[in-house]
């Protein structure tokens, strides 16, 4: 094993960025109004367990179906391209009905581990190695957990203008990251 804390650091600020569960706390304030009690552990324990199975065997489910993880990192670029303009315009270019119950189906999938972890997970594991990567889920892993345990009062600290401001800085990062990661890969196509 060849831990570089290089890889560790950068590889969670681009998983955390891509997550954003900071800016998913009014998402999660509002399910735990709708249904009640959110099991942080379960949905903490299923994201890891998603995240971490997609790292070793996505790549074989990618070449099943023909297409290359150079393909799929492209693909994932202009996804987080599109989360990235949500995030710093305050739009929503995609809308899904609100769940009827705030389990591990609305919180673990999709919205801590969804499209744009699974393809910079990826994206990852082309440029850094897996036990850097793994360590940098687990990291991410924590500090969802902790987010969801502390949400309430997360949200009483920032106040809506806070709230805000770390949305709009995480979009400006992840729109930096989606270019670097379509500059990296699109040249691996041709």
């Amino acid at each position: 094993m060849h831990f570089n804390l290089k890889e560790i650091a950068t590889a969670t600020m681009i998983l955390f960025a891509i997550i954003d569960i900071i800016g998913s706390i009014p998402i999660i304030i509002r399910l735990r109004e709708k249904v009640g009690h959110i099991q942080s552990e379960k949905t903490s324990i299923v994201s890891g367990i998603i995240m971490i199975a997609f790292l070793f065997v996505g790549e074989q489910i990618l070449s099943l179906i023909g297409i290359d993880i150079y393909s799929f990192a492209v693909a994932g670029s202009f996804i987080l391209f599109f989360l990235a303009i949500e995030m710093i315009l305050g739009i929503s270019l995609y809308k899904d009905e609100a769940p009827e119950t705030a389990s591990v189906v609305p919180l673990a999938f999709p919205l801590i581990a969804g499209a744009g972890t699974m393809t910079s997970i990826l994206s990852l594991r082309a440029e850094y190695r897996v036990e850097n990567i793994i360590v940098a889920i687990i990291i991410n892993i924590i500090f969802v957990y902790i987010v969801l345990k502390s949400s309430k009062r997360i949200e009483h600290f920032l106040g809506k203008a806070g709230f805000t401001v770390i949305q709009k800085i995480f979009g400006v990062i992840l729109l930096a990251i989606s270019i670097k990661l379509f500059a990296n890969n699109a040249s691996n196509l041709f």
